[in-house]
């Protein structure tokens, strides 16, 4: 496995589903009173800095709770801890960290922010959400599918809405795993074409097809799992009022969920905005598992952890 994870691409299939099957393990054991790897504290001692440019509830709990849950802990530094780019220069927090501590889990507006603390730290570095990726997130959802179908491959995953960061780690991921994804956005909020293109040659080796599609009935179709978020992210207020409107057709309903199949769960990496990217009776019905999500962002970075640091 590579040095650092800052791309869903990171991980090769082999990778991606050793990942998945620890982390199935790990929450095996937390669920039964914190046994195997849990009781012996693999990482006492250890520290991972996480250094977050934007707020957090999932991304930071989940990383401060798994390290605690294995002996660790993990250190939490703000914007107003730490000014990258400002007061300090990234290449120089890194170097600074990596004397520190174990590994870092960054969360940042910039992608290029992310690539250029692992270009100069000694430790391993983790996308915690970037404007490009959120491969953790990722990752948690491949988990809950994994839980939910006993299996990846084959399986349609349809995402409705703004083809942003979350949008990409799916594509990446879901092509590694043999997981179909497609894309229903409007025209102008496609996913990066250098990312489609990405998992297009991923999905040609794993049988995954990736498609994109104005149509969010189109997309839908028999999809075994519909996946959100917010049609505004992090950064992009001020785009707000120009977005909804246009995001107002790709709203998931119910009449929108029965387009797909008669099992298919509803996804959400959350916060979720009730009534407004998805209706409330969809987020509190019996096919949404977007709290399932969010337990998992603990198993399988505790996965990842231990995996980058070779334990």
């Amino acid at each position: 496995m590579h040095k650092h994870f800052l791309s869903a691409a990171d991980l090769t299939r082999n990778e991606a589903e050793a990942l998945l099957e620890r982390a199935a393990m790990l929450k095996a054991e937390w669920r039964m009173g914190g046994q195997g790897l849990h009781a012996q504290w693999p990482l006492r001692g250890k520290t991972l800095a996480l250094v977050f440019e934007k707020p957090s509830l999932r991304t930071r709990v989940a990383f401060e709770a798994g390290m605690t849950q294995l002996g660790g802990h993990g250190s939490y530094l703000s914007a107003n801890d730490i000014d990258m780019g400002g007061r300090e220069s990234v290449p120089d927090v890194a170097q600074n960290l990596s004397r520190w501590v174990q590994a870092i889990a960054a969360r940042v507006f910039k992608h290029t922010t992310v690539e250029t603390l692992a270009r100069h730290a000694s430790v391993p570095v983790i996308n915690a959400l970037s404007d490009r990726e959120h491969p953790c997130q990722a990752l948690a959802d491949m988990l809950t599918l994994r839980e939910r179908f006993g299996r990846l491959q084959g399986l349609k995953l349809t995402y409705v809405g703004d083809g942003n960061n979350v949008c990409h780690s799916l594509l990446l991921l879901g092509a590694t795993l043999g997981v179909s994804v497609t894309v229903a956005c409007p025209p102008d909020y496609r996913p990066d074409p250098e990312v489609l293109a990405q998992a297009a040659a991923i999905g040609a080796e794993t049988d995954a097809s990736i498609v994109v599609t104005a149509s969010p009935v189109e997309g839908v179709a028999g999809a075994d799992a519909v996946y959100t978020d917010v049609w505004t992210s992090m950064g992009q207020e001020h785009e707000t009022a120009r977005r909804r409107p246009v995001f107002a057709p790709y709203q998931v309903n119910p009449a929108l969920l029965a387009h797909a199949s008669p099992d298919a769960v509803f996804m959400h990496c959350l916060p979720v905005h009730r009534d407004e990217e998805v209706t409330a009776e969809v987020v509190d019905g019996a096919q949404a598992v977007i709290f399932e999500q969010a337990e998992n962002r603990l198993h399988v970075q505790k996965a990842l952890i231990l995996t980058l640091l070779g334990l």
